[in-house]
């Protein structure tokens, strides 16, 4: 099936495709296939297949569907071109490892702001087996079949979440309360997707005034939809215990000791978080606690 929409770019800097795009969360609209990604969306102008190839410094670029140029016009951003790292400056010496490990993460940015909302309120208060789980479950009942030469599922619309009623959840695993905070946020879909336009403090203000969306809610959000390389999720049952046990050593922690540990990297705490993420490193819950430097050294 020949795409409506071929281009290619090339890359500023180095790019781990998969590192960048992860976030977003892998599933039924979105997977990787060795060097390419293939993910399916809503855009403003309908829905869209796209097909990202990386070869050397060169992004190739593909797109299926109504959305096809507007979703492959922002491919550069969704692989996180508009992502400035400048000012970035490690101070601790397993952050300074890991960013140097990992040169190629970049902080994408999908400007999809109730595709990022749907998933972030699955996962509140669940594990995330559970939330993957649940959304892979609501997007094989409720999304479509993408366009283009790869089985992909949209994400339900926010049209059809509007009127799911709350119990067509339940089989998913999935409450009455966050099936309600789904639900109202897919009848105000646009006002969400306006925070795009927004400056960051503004675009939080928006966020939260959304019943059921708290600061931990809008982080996840903000990091995926806007790119905010500052997103902190405050509330996370174990981001404060990485964060301490990465940063100073201590297997415990809390959101206040987390916040003050994250300070010096304020503009890029949620690159230091992303680094931790794809490196692996958490606190341990049980036992003697493992030496730093034998997890970076491995």
């Amino acid at each position: 099936m020949e795409p409506q929409v071929r281009l290619e770019f090339k890359t500023t800097r180095p790019l781990d495709l998969q590192a960048t795009l992860t976030p977003i969360g892998v599933g039924p609209s979105l997977f990787f296939d060795g060097a390419d990604v293939w993910r399916a969306s809503r855009t403003p102008a309908g829905p869209a297949t796209l097909h990202l190839r990386q070869r050397a410094e060169t992004i190739e670029v593909e797109a299926w569907g109504p959305g096809s140029p507007w979703a492959a016009a922002q491919a550069p951003p969704l692989c996180g071109e508009h992502d400035d790292p400048s000012g970035f400056a490690p101070k601790h010496r397993v952050i300074a490892e890991l960013h140097r490990r990992h040169p190629g993460l970049r902080l994408t940015r999908t400007g999809a702001v109730f595709e990022a909302l749907v998933p972030a309120v699955l996962a509140q208060k669940v594990t995330t087996i559970e939330a993957a789980a649940g959304y892979r479950g609501l997007v094989a009942a409720l999304g479509e079949a993408a366009r283009g030469p790869v089985p992909l599922k949209l994400p339900p619309s926010s049209q059809v979440l509007a009127r799911t009623p709350y119990w067509a959840f339940h089989p998913f695993g999935v409450e009455r309360r966050r099936a309600e905070v789904i639900i109202r946020a897919a009848r105000s879909a646009n006002r969400l997707e306006e925070i795009t336009t927004m400056d960051r403090a503004s675009a939080y203000r928006r966020l939260e005034a959304f019943p059921g969306v708290g600061p931990w809610t809008a982080a996840k959000v903000a990091l995926v939809a806007l790119g905010d390389s500052d997103a902190v999720p405050v509330g996370d049952y174990h981001l404060p215990h990485t964060i301490g046990y990465a940063l100073e050593g201590t297997p415990r922690s809390s959101d206040e000791r987390m916040l003050q540990l994250l300070d010096p990297y304020r503009g890029h705490r949620a690159r230091v978080i992303r680094l931790l993420t794809i490196s692996g490193i958490g606190a341990p819950k049980f036992g003697p606690q493992k030496p730093l430097r034998d997890i970076i050294n491995n």
